[in-house]
């Protein structure tokens, strides 16, 4: 989720985004009385007048800016097991009069038909959570439904969904965590997820990051009636991390297909996925570990990713399950084959997706289960192996092969005088730490 401060006064451009509105305050000042007192004396002389002079000082003004006049926009996805209470409350509205609106009025009907895990819904609130405009995509994303507050109450209309694309670019750097440093350049979390996909077969955003890694990032907005919508995709990135320097940029294949490849045209989609859930915080690394249960040190075969009850697991690369069911310590557990040498395990899930039996196939990507806490586990987390030769290995450090070739030589050199611009707009950034730019 994520905000923006748009005054009322200034352009949309001319405005940084924040995380959260910040209130300028002006300070009222006591009464101050300001004493000039000029003295000079000449050498050997005491015959220039001296003289005092007091000169009082008129008390500031007090003001404090309205906060509930300004607007701050905020997007949200709509995730397994919402309700629209849950939501509104992410995109930080706080109004009866406008959830009781979207919950009963006949206007609001097809929101409430197609609460879909997986929608994006945008908002425009005061900084006190009233709802001042809010847009829900509807159907195959054609068209979206405008909830607007008037003097007369709220009112609903269908719209055609026809932004405009501005591209927004940004950098920050790392002080304690990724989303710390968005939040603070006001970078939205869809592009913060984003950007640890791109980047999540050279970087292990788990572990890696360093204090002073810093990133530059362009990316689409996308705005409707001057507002802004929901974000785009990520057309060019660098990341600096360990002093080492990767960059990605979005090769358009046509068709709204296309890939990040480096600015040699070499891709950065690797065979296997480095994490089996997206951007997840690890509760213990590939290490020897002290085994809750059993009571005894052993070693860990594989990593273990904390995270909630319900929690998307998905295959790792392209595969042919080969197990689903139970197995005593691992409790519910999936086993993917991938080719006659890599296999991966996920244990501890809660179930399994709908239909998914021994020798179906699988894509990259694609959701198999959800986390849980079935069999030895003290927590919901998901317990994940990579195994070769049927051995496990770190998954964190194996060594992963390329899934896709490098372009011809006709393929590179249209890439890059595609490329060009965003290399040199990635490029000058780096160079005047630019925070904000459209």
């Amino acid at each position: 989720m994520h905000k923006f401060d748009f005054s009322p006064r200034s352009s949309l451009l001319d405005k940084r985004p924040v995380k959260k509105p910040l209130l300028p305050l002006v300070f009222g000042a006591s009464l101050i009385a300001m004493f000039a007192t000029a003295l000079a004396v000449a050498p050997d002389s005491d015959q220039i007048k001296r003289q005092t002079v007091i000169e009082s000082l008129s008390t500031l003004d007090i003001s404090i800016l309205d906060n509930t006049r300004h607007a701050f926009f905020s997007e949200t996805q709509i995730q397994r097991g919402d309700n629209l209470q849950r939501v509104l409350s992410r995109l930080n509205i706080n109004d009866n009069e406008a959830a009781n609106f979207l919950k009963s009025s006949p206007d609001t009907t097809s929101i409430r038909q197609e609460f879909i895990a997986g929608r994006t819904i945008s908002a425009s609130s005061t900084g006190d959570g009233r709802l001042m405009q809010l847009y829900f995509p509807l159907g195959n994303g054609s068209a979206m439904l405008k909830v607007q507050r008037t003097s007369k109450g709220f009112e609903a209309r269908m719209m055609a969904d026809r932004p405009e694309v501005h591209i927004i670019s940004k950098n920050a750097q790392i002080e304690h965590s990724l989303f710390a440093a968005t939040d603070a350049a006001g970078i939205p979390d869809a592009i913060a997820i984003q950007l640890a996909e791109i980047f999540s077969s050279e970087i292990d955003f788990h572990t890696d990051l360093r204090k002073g890694d810093r990133f530059s990032v362009a990316y689409e907005t996308h705005y409707q009636e001057g507002q802004p919508i929901r974000s785009g995709r990520i057309l060019a990135a660098e990341f600096v991390n360990d002093g080492q320097i990767h960059r990605a940029l979005w090769h358009d294949q046509g068709n709204t297909s296309g890939s990040y490849l480096t600015p040699e045209g070499k891709p950065l989609r690797k065979a296997f996925l480095r994490s089996p859930l997206e951007f997840s915080r690890i509760s213990s690394g590939f290490s020897l570990r002290f085994h809750p249960i059993l009571n005894r040190w052993r070693a860990h075969q594989g990593v273990d990713y904390a995270a909630p009850t319900g929690t998307s697991v998905r295959a790792t690369a392209n595969a042919t399950v080969d197990y689903v069911g139970q197995q005593n310590g691992y409790g519910k557990v999936i086993i993917l084959r991938h080719d006659n040498k890599h296999s991966t395990l996920y244990a501890h899930l809660d179930r399994f997706r709908n239909g998914l039996r021994k020798g179906a196939k699988v894509n990259q990507g694609e959701t198999i289960g959800y986390v849980g806490q079935t069999g030895w586990a003290t927590g919901p987390h998901l317990h994940y192996e990579f195994r070769i030769d049927d051995k496990p290995v770190n998954p964190l450090s194996a060594k992963i092969p390329v899934l896709a070739p490098s372009l011809t030589s006709s393929e590179l050199d249209s890439f890059k005088k595609q490329s060009q611009t965003l290399l040199a707009l990635i490029e000058s950034m780096r160079a005047s730490q630019v925070v904000y730019m459209e």
